[in-house]
């Protein structure tokens, strides 16, 4: 997984409240193998919600609360990342989809809800501004200049930082779990 540490981009305006899983990628594409391309599938019943998102460009997801409520399924983040998003921002976001996101790569930004309804709405006047996300100071700066901090677990953010999933991580570990095997042992 790539690392992310600052990341700048026109956003993808969505601005509903309780966009569900089923609405980011239908229960009927679940059983695709993950090496198959999700983002082909992303909205795929309401693709206008992809409004005037450029593939692989825009990187950035601004939406209501509660987004990507619903159903445990991490092909919702896989979707998204697939399409070429990095990141989302909204008030809230489904617990299972936060975890799941942290773990492929993907960063929920959350930030209060009368921020994100003015974004929305700069958004809805020019879809072409632009948003920058700077992982290492936990910062976003809106168009216009205005910067919000956010709040990350120390150990996600060094994740996404180091480009490393939980398994990778472990394996950063390995000389000091070698270590301690040797201690543990040791008479």
């Amino acid at each position: 997984m790539a690392p992310l540490r600052h990341l700048e981009s026109a956003a993808l305006a969505v601005p509903r409240a309780n966009v569900d899983t089923d609405q980011i990628v239908p229960a009927r594409f679940l059983k695709r193998p993950r090496a198959e391309d999700f983002g082909a599938v992303l909205f795929h019943d309401q693709r206008a919600l992809l409004g005037a998102a450029v593939r692989g460009e825009t990187r950035i997801v601004v939406a209501g609360r509660n987004f990507a409520c619903g159903s445990s399924r991490e092909h919702a983040v896989w979707a998204l990342a697939d399409y070429g998003f990095r990141a989302a921002i909204a008030p809230s976001f489904g617990d299972i989809f936060r975890s799941n996101a942290l773990k492929n790569g993907f960063l929920p930004v959350v930030l209060p809800e009368e921020t994100v309804a003015g974004l929305l709405q700069g958004l809805a006047r020019d879809p072409a501004a632009r948003i920058a996300i700077d992982v290492e100071r936990l910062s976003v700066t809106l168009p216009g200049g205005a910067q919000h901090r956010f709040e990350l677990e120390p150990f996600a953010r060094q994740c996404l930082l180091e480009g490393l999933d939980e398994l990778a991580y472990t394996l950063t570990q390995a000389p000091r779990i070698a270590e301690f095997e040797r201690s543990y042992e040791a008479p």
